[in-house]
């Protein structure tokens, strides 16, 4: 099983900023946490992060064509601005999207609660800190198992 984990502007900053927000583990530890609990579970795990909205597109459609079983996007900022993100996820249905944040975007600032991103994935999961991303992980599982 392959998994791309995508994420947007600024997360690599976690750890760093606002720590009473997003936590104070940096971005480096989630990312070995998500690729152990990958290796844990026979699954190849690969984590990408840019500042960049077009990058973010050219992987999601990377994974397409690279067959992923999942992907795990945290878009950062661009979860709600972003349409061409959108559209791209969008595109590569039917591979599960499972959009994470580590805040619970619900109880943010008004201009959070909506999200591009969600009306392409398969759940959102929100304010769990990095365990979103292995609960993500775990969702994937539970998708693959269903189509099997």
């Amino acid at each position: 099983m392959k998994i791309t984990v995508i994420n947007g502007p600024n997360i690599n900053f976690i750890g760093v900023r606002e720590k009473e927000i997003y936590g104070s583990k940096c971005f480096e530890e989630i990312v070995a946490d998500i690729t152990q609990y990958g290796v844990k579970n026979g699954i190849d795990v690969e984590v990408k992060q840019s500042n960049h909205e077009g990058v973010l597109i050219d992987w999601v459609q990377e994974a397409y064509y690279n067959k992923v079983d999942g992907i795990i996007i945290n878009a950062g900022g661009y979860t709600h601005t972003s349409i061409a993100l959108m559209d791209a996820l969008k595109a590569i249905a039917p591979i599960p999207v499972i959009e994470v944040h580590l805040s619970d975007i619900s109880k943010r600032e008004a201009f959070r609660q909506h999200s591009y991103v969600s009306l392409a994935s398969t759940k959102q999961i929100c304010g769990f800190g990095a365990e979103g991303y292995l609960m993500a992980i775990d969702e994937i599982i539970k998708c693959a198992r269903e189509q099997a």
